[in-house]
């Protein structure tokens, strides 16, 4: 390979290696997430359906679930709500900080993403170019011998060939990955969005037996 085609080659393995480490942390990121979220509604339930509001936002509070996206959502939620008076426009506030709060909890979950579709979406491109800087090298180097049979241009191609495999297999295995860890999100956004919904239905329910 030419010195170009073998920066390429070097590029497009970083670009593997960066994806590799991308989902490695998303996949942590989501089981922490799941199985945070998921403990506690357990020990949330109780005090939701009991409208005890003080007792939940200590629970969300707390260090066991000081990073669970459910329990941050919650207490949000409940802040937003316990800072206004009046039913209708507390209510409303919390309504709408809860709207807020899911874009950002959604935004920061897909951290590293735009990375894989990135590469996903240029690999190919960026091996490609590989090969056309391979394939000039190796014409412009049987012109400068003077000859040269098919054994010699099938050598040259052959090898400048690679690193448009090399991109391709990194582009499919990152689109994969995008693919499945993007509706592993849209399973935890859609979670989220019902918990909000849940948290509002109580919530009014707690202005009503105040009432």
């Amino acid at each position: 390979m030419s010195f170009l085609s073998k920066l390429v080659a070097v590029s497009l393995v970083l670009m593997g290696v960066g994806s590799i480490y991308v989902t490695i942390e998303r996949f942590l990121v989501l089981g922490r997430a799941f199985s945070s979220s998921a403990n506690f509604a357990k020990k949330s339930r109780p005090l939701l359906d009991e409208l005890d509001l003080d007792t939940l936002l200590d629970l969300t509070k707390g260090a066991e679930f000081d990073k669970a996206p459910l329990a941050r959502l919650t207490r949000m939620g409940l802040q937003a709500y316990q800072r206004h008076e009046g039913a209708e426009e507390r209510l409303e506030f919390a309504r709408r900080d809860l709207e807020r709060r899911l874009d950002e909890i959604a935004a920061e979950a897909r951290k590293g993403m735009g990375f894989l579709a990135s590469v996903g979406s240029t690999a190919p491109f960026i091996g490609l170019f590989g090969t056309v800087i391979g394939i000039i090298v190796a014409f412009t180097g049987i012109a400068a011998s003077g000859g040269g049979g098919i054994e010699a241009v099938s050598a040259g191609i052959a090898e400048a060939l690679i690193v448009t495999a090399i991109g391709l297999v990194v582009a499919i295995v990152s689109v994969l990955i995008f693919n499945y860890l993007s509706a592993r999100f849209d399973k935890l956004d859609m979670a989220m969005q019902h918990a909000a919904g849940e948290l509002l239905d109580h919530l009014e329910a707690h202005d009503g037996r105040s009432a």
